[in-house]
């Protein structure tokens, strides 16, 4: 079951911002770059397929990594940031547990980001976003042997994200990215199926402007 810590940390934050709302200036738009540091967690959605002709169902675990984005401001209300972080570690299993095995992914993610707010003197700063993902992955193992491997994916994401502005550098993130993610899998060099992860990357941190 997909969880609902995203949308009620999302909601949580905009409705805190709000009450904090300030007539204060602090010059968030055109020309901004910007930077965000956190920890991400990737939450895989809970039916990631089935490999080869037995129908075997795959689990792919959560896992949390420290993230960043750098970003740039075309004008007030459009902008593009990009995703990175260090590698997220996913265990997975097969048929209930009968086999396991874990795989690293580095999902870097470009968005197009619409800030309906920019340019204006509020504190409360949500944005989201469209664009596409690359997920290339490494460090393949199945416990007990084979030569696993999974093709690199492209898919569409989708984010959405608030600064809450603490002056006119630092603010408050709280961000999340959907990512379509589906992986062609190898055992031994034969075709055993597609895995589905199509994560939400939830992110928590600190922005920077510059």
């Amino acid at each position: 079951m997909r969880k609902t810590a995203l949308p009620t940390l999302l909601a949580a934050g905009i409705a805190a911002a709000a009450v904090t709302a300030s007539t204060q200036a602090f010059a968030y738009g055109a020309g901004d770059f910007f930077t965000r540091v956190g920890v991400a967690k990737v939450e895989p959605k809970s039916d990631n397929g089935e490999l080869t002709a037995d129908n075997l169902e795959i689990d792919v675990e959560d896992d949390s990594a420290f993230a960043f984005t750098l970003g740039y401001r075309f004008t007030d209300k459009l902008g593009v940031e990009l995703l990175a972080a260090e590698p997220f570690d996913h265990d997975f299993s097969i048929a209930d547990g009968a086999l396991t095995g874990s795989t690293d992914h580095l999902p870097p993610t470009l968005t197009l980001q619409y800030y309906p707010l920019g340019g204006t003197d509020a504190r409360v700063q949500p944005y989201a976003g469209i664009g596409v993902n690359y997920t290339t992955f490494s460090d393949e193992e199945i416990v007990g042997g084979g030569d696993l491997e999974l093709d690199d994916s492209w898919g569409a994401a989708g984010q959405l994200g608030v600064d809450l502005l603490i002056d006119d550098n630092w603010a408050l993130n709280a961000a999340a990215w959907y990512l379509d993610i589906d992986t062609d899998a190898s055992l031994n060099g034969d075709d055993i199926g597609t895995v589905e992860i199509d994560p939400v990357v939830v992110m928590a941190g600190l922005s920077f402007r510059f």
